[in-house]
Formats: C-alpha cells, structure tokens, sequence
C-alpha cells in the first residue's frame, strides 16, 4: 500500500528499530502482570482476547480463570451445553461471542483434529475471530509478526503519524493495518502488540491520557506539534434507538415465578428471563421523531391491543389486573435503549405450565435463580423486584 497517498510519511528502517527497542525496553520493566501473559496456549489466549473486547482487563480476569477451570480445553468447549456456556458467561455481555467461540471450538475439533491452527489464514476461518483477534493469537501464541490492529493501536498510531482517518470506519483499518506492518517487531510481535496494547490502555488512553509519560514520545508526530487532542479523529455513532418493553413479574400461589428461555435469535437467545411484550406506545423521544417510526408502528399489529391481552393470547394464561412497579429498568444495548416497566401478577398454581403455550415457559423459586443463565436485563429486573419487595416487609 502507497501509504503517501494517506498523507503518511514511513520512518527509515534505523528509525523504526530505535522506536522498537524503546517500546520493548518499557514493556520489560512496565508490563501488566496477567494470567493470560503467563501462557502462550493459543486456546488460553484466544479466551482471553474474546473476553477482552468490549470489557475491562479487571473484569475479565475472575470470568478468565472460571471459564478455563470449567473449560480447560478446547474439546470440553466443543462439547458444551447451552446453559452452562452462557452460566459461565453470564455477566460479560455480547453473547454471540461466546457461541461463536463453541462453533470454533467444533471447526477445531472437526478441522484440525482439536489442535489450534498455527497460521494466519487457518486461524481468521474460525467463526468469530477477526483480523484483530487473529493477529493477537499469530503473534503471542505462536510468534508470528502480525499486527493485532484494534482501537488502541489505532489510536497510537494516528498519534505516531498524524493520521487523519476516522478509526471508527472500518474501511480505515486497512491503512493502519499497513503502518503496523512496517513497525511491528519481527523478532518479538507478541511482545510488541502487548507493549502498544498497554501504551494504548494507560498511557493513552482515550480518558486522562498522560503522554508526557510516553517512552516512545519523541516517535509521536502529535506529541511533538501539540496536536494529540485532535487524534484520533472518530466520527460520533448514532445514538441507541429507544424502544419500550413491559415485563410480567408472575408468581403463583406457591411463590414461584414464571420464566420464559429465549429460544428465538434475538438479543437475549438462550436466557431465561420473565416474559417480555414489547410496548409500541412512542416514548418521549420517539414522539419528536414519529416520522422515522411511522413505518415501524404501523407494521405493527397489535399496537392497539393492551398488552394484557397480548400476554394472554401469547401465553394462554389468564392474569388478573396487576399492580405496576415503581420506576423502571433501563438498559442500554450498542444499537438499542431499552425501557421496561414491570407489573406484578398473582395467579392460581399452573404445574403443566409447559402445555399452556408454545414458549418454554418454567415455574422457578427465587432461590434457584442462580442456578439459571440469566442476561444483565433479568438481573436488573429481579433486583429491582427484590429491592422493592425488601422496601414493603
């Protein structure tokens, strides 16, 4: 790639071996000390770098070693059940990247008779491993000079190079995917993406960054003309579109709670949680927006039937009039923000809840909650029930 073309300026070999050296020689003496660090196990890695996007190195380490103590290997991965994969999971977030991992945990098993495949190309045609991830498990696990090019990286690099390009397009990426090329250690690629993924956490980070602190200062073309605030450069996202939801917190007379598993490929696949109606009454903001969901309201059915009789159609089960919880609970996905009101209903004892309807639907004591994989909205929703239940003993 012509890298002028970009307005990028490639240092000369001495300079580039000079930047190494003093990246390398800082990550010798100044490395996080991590569980991960301490194995190049690629399937060890590989967990490690899947939990780590989108999550706080100091959450994910507990979620690491539990996760490798009730999966030691790729093969008890393959063979999982559903439950205990997203029970283990439970809390992290994004669960499409821990199914992803089983489906690439069966590829290894079936492809490469269990043994994690050992180049780049092998690796990106597991399921759910990107370019990022690829280069993460190439260089660490088996020392192979390939970029691990994520958000950090970016961020430094633009600042080493004054790179004008929106990090946030994945069609940039490719540029610095190319800057890293030239700059990455031949010798020690693992130790040198691990040394940009600590300078890009701490050092410059995209809150309180202190680049002063920077052992690679006199490299960053940023630092030197006092432009780092304007890299990198990030176009803001959309905002979450804003959506509506109504829970049904149902006990019967034994005190049990009427949970639904999610068996449909939507946000909350595979967890139980108490039924969900979505409530199609515009909220605050969607009124000053009616004619971008004009179309979305109107392909809606059922926006006029009361969601009591939404619930009874759906699930077969007559429920008295409820009493409405105080406040709601909100949830905020990449793309959507959740509302959620909650009614409270008291029903007869139904043991063949099953037969009632076409979901799968289970009677379940408060105290066997933990028992179940739960998404972080039923955790908040079962909090916020519990809360006010403690307020009126």
């Amino acid at each position: 790639m012509d890298l002028e073309q970009y307005g990028i300026k490639m240092w000369s070999e001495e300079k580039i071996t000079s930047f190494q050296e003093k990246l390398l020689a800082w990550y010798d003496k100044e490395k996080r000390d991590l569980p991960w660090r301490h194995s190049n196990n690629p399937y060890h890695i590989w967990v490690s770098e899947i939990m780590l996007q989108q999550t706080r190195v100091d959450t994910v380490i507990p979620y690491y070693y539990r996760f490798l103590e009730t999966f030691p290997t790729i093969e008890s991965l393959a063979n999982a059940q559903e439950e205990e994969l997203l029970k283990v999971w439970e809390g992290l977030g994004y669960y499409s990247r821990v199914r992803n991992m089983q489906k690439a945990a069966q590829q290894i098993m079936e492809e490469y008779n269990g043994k994690f495949p050992d180049t780049m190309e092998e690796i990106q045609t597991l399921k759910g491993i990107g370019p990022y991830t690829a280069g993460a498990i190439a260089s660490i696990a088996f020392n192979l000079p390939e970029p691990a090019v994520d958000g950090n990286l970016m961020r430094v690099i633009s600042r080493l190079f004054e790179i004008g390009l929106d990090i946030g397009n994945p069609s940039n990426r490719k540029v610095f995917q190319a800057v890293a090329e030239k700059i990455i250690s031949k010798e020690r690629p693992g130790d040198f993406n691990q040394a940009l993924m600590d300078l890009g956490s701490d050092i410059e980070s995209p809150v309180t960054p202190h680049p002063e602190d920077s052992p690679v200062k006199e490299f960053s073309a940023a630092y030197l003309n006092g432009t780092m605030h304007l890299y990198p450069v990030k176009i803001p996202k959309k905002k979450p579109v804003p959506m509506k939801w109504q829970a049904f917190v149902i006990q019967n007379d034994k005190g049990q709670y009427l949970l639904e598993k999610n068996t449909y490929a939507d946000l909350l696949s595979g967890f139980w949680h108490f039924p969900l109606i979505r409530d199609y009454t515009p909220t605050e903001q969607q009124l000053s927006l009616l004619d971008e969901i004009a179309e979305d309201l109107e392909d809606y059915p059922n926006k006029n039937i009361p969601l009591e009789t939404q619930f009874e159609s759906i699930y077969q089960l007559k429920i008295q009039k409820g009493k409405k919880l105080k406040g709601e609970v909100k949830h905020i996905f990449s793309h959507q923000k959740w509302e959620i009101e909650l009614t409270k209903y008291q029903v007869q004892s139904y043991d063949e809840i099953e037969e009632l309807s076409d979901r799968e639907l289970r009677w379940v004591e408060a105290e066997e909650f933990y028992k179940m994989p739960f998404s972080k909205v039923q955790t908040k929703l079962w909090e916020h029930v519990s809360g006010q239940l403690e307020n009126n003993k």
